[in-house]
C-alpha cells in the first residue's frame, strides 16, 4: 500500500528532527453491512477508509497525525509539523527494512474482497427473525445486524521494521422484543468471529432466534429484583465482561504507567481467591479478539496475567514497556489510521475450574443467578463498576425461584476477585467491543460459570 522507498524517506526525515522513534501504520478497511427490522431489510450499506497514521516520538512524548494521502512530501510535512516544538540535532538513522512475513493463524476463505455475499446474509438475518417471531405472539419486533469488516495493515518503523497482515471480521446478530400490551422486554443472540462468511456454517438461524426470543420471553415475566449484599452466580461467557472492564483494563499499561490502576505495584501478589486464573490470549483461532501481530507489527501471544490468584503479568505496548520496565506482550492495538496504540485486551478470560452450576446455585441461601450480563460503567483508576443483568434468577433455599429484572451488580474489581469463591467447568466466550484511549477494538470476554461470595445487588423489588 506504500512503498519502502516513501517509507524510508518519510522515517529519515524525522529522525533527522531528533526522534527517537519513528512508525507509518497504513490502513484499507473495507466495510458491508446489512440491518433488518421485522422481517424487512432496512438498510445494506459498504464504503472503504484509507490512511496512514505517522507516529513521533521522543523519549516517551507520543506525537501522532495522520492523512487519508500516500505522498512523501505530504507525510514528510506532517511529521515536521508534529515535530515542530521538539526537534534535535538527529541520535538515530535508519538502516535498510527488513520484511517480515506472517503467518496466518486465522485464516479465511469467503472474504469481503472476493465477494459481499448480501444475499445469503440476508437469507440468514430474515431466517432468524422467522424463527423468533415464530416462537410467540408476544414477540413483537426483532432487529437482525450482519457486518462483515477486511481490514489491511502495513507497519514500518525506524527500527527497520516492515510487515502487514489482513484482517477478517464478522458479526451477525438479532434481538427480540416482546410485549404484552403494558410492559416491553428484548433478548439477543450474538456471534462473531476473525474470519469471513463461513462463520454462516458454524452458527444456526434457528437457534439464533430460538434464543433471542427466549430471553425476550423471560424478561417479559420477570419480577423486580431484591436489592444488598448477598452471593450471586455469574453466568459463562458474557458474564466475563465484568473481569474485562473492572479488572483487564488495570491490568494494561496505559494505567500502570500512570499508577492509575490499583494494580500497579502488586506484580506478584495474590490480588484473587486461589481458585481464579486469568488469560489474554490473541492465538484463539478466529477468536473475534485475535489477531497475527498487533498494531505495532509484533507477534500476538497468550499472556498469563492471574495464576492461582497471583498477579503474574500484565499488557505492555511499546511505549507502556519502556515506561514500565514490564515485557511487551504484543497488546500495542488501535482502532484505525486515526489513532496512536495503546495497550489494549484481545481474548480475555477467566479460566475454567470443576464446579457445576448446580453446585454453585445449591451453595445458596439466598442471592442471584446472573445468567446472562450486559453492559455498565467503570471508574478506570479503581476497576468500581455497576452492571446490568440482562437475564437473572432469584435464588433462595439452593434452588432457583423466579426471573428478574432490572439487577444490576455493583462493586470493585480488586474485591470481586477476591470474592470469587466457585469456578465452573462451562468455559464460553463472547464478542464484544472495547472502547480505550486507542479507540474501539474487537476483543472477546469469557469464563465458566462462576461464585462470587458477597457482592451488592442493586434492584426495585
Amino acid at each position: 500500500m506504500l512503498t519502502q522507498e516513501t517509507a524510508a524517506s518519510v522515517i529519515d526525515h524525522a529522525l533527522d528532527l531528533g526522534a527517537n522513534f519513528v512508525e507509518l501504520f497504513v490502513e484499507r478497511n473495507q466495510v458491508a453491512s446489512i440491518s433488518t427490522l421485522s422481517s424487512q431489510v432496512q438498510s445494506i450499506e459498504s464504503g472503504i477508509d484509507f490512511g496512514i497514521g505517522i507516529r513521533v516520538v521522543y523519549g516517551t512524548k507520543v506525537l501522532y497525525g495522520y492523512t487519508n494521502r500516500t505522498e512523501a512530501d505530504e507525510l514528510m510535512r506532517i511529521a515536521s509539523e508534529l515535530a515542530a516544538k521538539d526537534s534535535r540535532e538527529a541520535v538515530l538513522t535508519l538502516g535498510s527494512f527488513d520484511y517480515r512475513s506472517v503467518d496466518d493463524i486465522h485464516g479465511a476463505t469467503r472474504t469481503l474482497s472476493v465477494d459481499s455475499e448480501v444475499a445469503d446474509k440476508v437469507r440468514y438475518l430474515l431466517a432468524a427473525d422467522k424463527v423468533a417471531r415464530a416462537a410467540s405472539n408476544m414477540i413483537s419486533q426483532t432487529r437482525g445486524s450482519c457486518l462483515q469488516r477486511e481490514q489491511a495493515v502495513e507497519i514500518f518503523n525506524s527500527d527497520g521494521l516492515h510487515t502487514g497482515d489482513t484482517r477478517h471480521y464478522v458479526r451477525a446478530a438479532l434481538t427480540a422484543i416482546a410485549s404484552n400490551g403494558t410492559e416491553q422486554a428484548t433478548g439477543s443472540k450474538n456471534d462473531g468471529a476473525l474470519t469471513g462468511w463461513e462463520i454462516v456454517e458454524a452458527i444456526d438461524p434457528e437457534a439464533t432466534g430460538e434464543e433471542a426470543a427466549r430471553q425476550a420471553l423471560v424478561n417479559l415475566s420477570a419480577k423486580p429484583c431484591p436489592s444488598g449484599r448477598m452471593p450471586v452466580v455469574i453466568g459463562n461467557g458474557f458474564g466475563g465482561v465484568i473481569f474485562h472492564e473492572a479488572c483487564g483494563h488495570l491490568l494494561e499499561t496505559t494505567s500502570v504507567a500512570k499508577k492509575a490502576s490499583v494494580f500497579h505495584d502488586q506484580l506478584g501478589e495474590m490480588i484473587a481467591n486461589p481458585v481464579v486464573n486469568a488469560v489474554d490470549d490473541g492465538t484463539m483461532s478466529t477468536e473475534w479478539g485475535s489477531i497475527n501481530i498487533d498494531d505495532e507489527g509484533m507477534a500476538t501471544q497468550k499472556t498469563q496475567l492471574i495464576e492461582n490468584g497471583r498477579l503474574t503479568n500484565f499488557l505492555a505496548d511499546r511505549i507502556g514497556a519502556e515506561q514500565t520496565g514490564y515485557a511487551r506482550t504484543g497488546s500495542g492495538r488501535r482502532q484505525s489510521y486515526k489513532f496512536a496504540p495503546a495497550s489494549r485486551m484481545r481474548n480475555t478470560f477467566i479460566e475454567p475450574g470443576d464446579a457445576t452450576t448446580d453446585e454453585m446455585i445449591a451453595s445458596i441461601d439466598k442471592g442471584i443467578y446472573a445468567s446472562h450480563m450486559g453492559g455498565g460503567s467503570v471508574q478506570p483508576g479503581t476497576g468500581e463498576f455497576n452492571f446490568a443483568v440482562t437475564e437473572g434468577y432469584y435464588v433462595e433455599d439452593g434452588k432457583v425461584q423466579y426471573p428478574i429484572k432490572a439487577a444490576t451488580l455493583i462493586s470493585t474489581g480488586p474485591d470481586v476477585l477476591k470474592q470469587i469463591s466457585m469456578v465452573g467447568s462451562d468455559f464460553a466466550l463472547a464478542p464484544g467491543m472495547c472502547g480505550s484511549v486507542s479507540g474501539a477494538v474487537p476483543t472477546t470476554v469469557g469464563q465458566p460459570t462462576l461464585k462470587v461470595d458477597d457482592i451488592l445487588v442493586g434492584g426495585n423489588a
